[in-house]
């Protein structure tokens, strides 16, 4: 372009001729022409232009005849192709054909077998039923544990019978028959055998396993359950209570004698019901706060009730000595009543009630002292029960706000929250409210012991007064008549 510039400068082109000899140079570069030298005047430009025109003529000539050479060489490929799809189509003629005919042949033969089977057919069917059924059966079974390895010919058995190509021989059916009548025969009996247990901690160690029939099995006191999965036998994660556990031990124990077990007949579903069960600490965690609220509150009225429960037990023990004796003691309360008539012997009667009635009221709250924080727990504690159940139902209800009814194990908390606290005042309330009648008896009972004495002593008093008084009458009397 530099160069072309110079050009058109020195002859004084137009600036539209610059842009017609650019688009040249361009054209002259898409065709590959290479230059030898820089064109120095539209001459050798156009010469050099004519001589790339020439150059790309030769190559399309070229290309031209090379595709004319080529062209029997595609005719013989078109005709090869030809020739293949030809033979293609006769071939899957035929293969139709014979495929018509074999199916034809196979109804034949299949409607000739079917003939021929007869009544074995159905027995053929049975057969197959009954071993899918004792399949499933020995799934399950706990039987399994002790001899491995049944359901693998059941499996093949099965499969066999369901290919209508084989039917079952003479020994399979009998084998059929052996595994059903061992299994009957195994369930009747109570055996020990040593195999590798896996533990609850996920440890695996080989004891000794007790097969109690077909229902359980039991190792080192506990229950075990048989995977049939991966053929392993699995100490539960969970055992149930104590008093299940302990038939276990004496089962292992007393070998050879007649023991009560706790046998599961369903094969373990009402053992995993009874694990999934709650203890008493679950039951009480469902409280939740509420509950243990309730419970604090009555173990608190436990204490206030034993230590009442003490100190009147040695009150009353003290107050039966003291009637059996005529010394006043002051250890006790009657002992302390009865000094007031004591330390004031000159007293008339009415003082002397006053006395009496003043040093019981002073021995009440002594024997009354809190007895009444008792009664008040056994009315508070139903009452936070009915909080705990208010909280958990308002739970439940904000469950099925965000989550619906669908599943009923998102309300259940709520629901045992609900229930467990009632449950848990009502176990406090109870208890309580015949704690107190028992101890509010009891100090009743010796607070009328005091009132009985005081009552005695008031009218002890006042016939010793009268019995003065007459004395003194007739000592008047009989000095007036030995005046006269």
């Amino acid at each position: 372009m530099t160069i072309l510039s110079k050009i058109f400068n020195s002859n004084g082109k137009q600036a539209m001729t610059t842009s017609v000899l650019s688009l040249a140079l361009a054209a002259f570069s898409s065709v590959g022409i290479s230059y030898a030298q820089e064109a120095v005047n539209l001459d050798d430009l156009l010469n050099q232009l004519a001589q790339g025109q020439i150059t790309q003529t030769k190559q399309n000539k070229t290309r031209e005849s090379q595709f004319k050479a080529k062209v029997n060489q595609q005719q013989n490929m078109l005709n090869d192709m030809s020739y293949q799809r030809d033979n293609a189509l006769v071939l899957s003629i035929k293969l139709e054909q014979n495929f018509s005919d074999n199916e034809v042949k196979l109804a034949n033969r299949a409607e000739a077998l079917d003939k021929r089977l007869g009544e074995l057919k159905e027995l053929f069917g049975v057969l197959q039923q009954v071993s899918g059924d004792t399949r499933s059966k020995f799934q399950t079974s706990v039987i399994s544990a002790q001899i491995p390895g049944r359901g693998l010919f059941l499996d093949e058995f099965a499969q066999s019978m369901g290919s209508s190509s084989k039917l079952a021989s003479i020994n399979d059916i009998e084998r059929l028959w052996f595994e059903l009548q061992r299994e009957m025969t195994q369930s009747g009996k109570v055996t020990t055998f040593t195999r590798e247990v896996v533990l609850a901690n996920g440890d695996r160690k080989n004891s000794a396993v007790t097969r109690v029939g077909g229902f359980n099995l039991i190792s080192d006191g506990k229950y075990l359950e048989y995977i049939d999965e991966t053929g392993t036998v699995a100490e539960l994660i969970r055992q149930p209570s104590s008093r299940y556990l302990a038939t276990t031990s004496e089962l292992i124990n007393n070998k050879g004698a007649t023991t009560a077990f706790a046998l599961d007949p369903t094969g373990g579903s009402i053992l995993s019901l009874l694990v999934q069960a709650p203890d008493l600490k679950e039951r009480v965690d469902q409280g939740g706060p509420v509950g243990y609220i309730i419970l604090a509150i009555g173990f608190v009225g436990l204490l206030i009730a034993l230590e009442r429960l003490v100190s009147l037990v040695i009150i009353g023990s003290k107050v039966e000595r003291q009637l059996k004796s005529s010394t006043a003691s002051s250890d006790n309360p009657l002992g302390r009543v009865m000094q007031v008539k004591e330390n004031n012997p000159h007293l008339d009667t009415e003082t002397l009630e006053l006395k009496l009635s003043e040093s019981i009221l002073r021995e009440v709250p002594k024997l009354s002292k809190r007895l009444t924080l008792i009664k008040i727990i056994s009315v508070v504690a139903p009452l936070i029960g009915l909080l705990g159940t208010v909280t958990g139902m308002i739970n439940t209800f904000q469950a099925i706000t965000l989550f619906g009814t669908g599943d009923p194990k998102l309300m259940a908390g709520g629901i045992s929250q609900a229930l467990v606290t009632t449950v848990l005042g009502l176990v406090v309330a109870i208890p309580m409210v015949f704690i107190f009648a028992y101890l509010n008896g009891r100090s009743r009972n010796i607070i009328n012991i005091l009132q009985q004495e005081s009552t005695g002593i008031i009218a002890e008093n006042a016939e010793s007064a009268e019995l003065v008084e007459k004395t003194e009458i007739v000592q008047s009397q009989t000095l007036a008549g030995q005046g006269a």
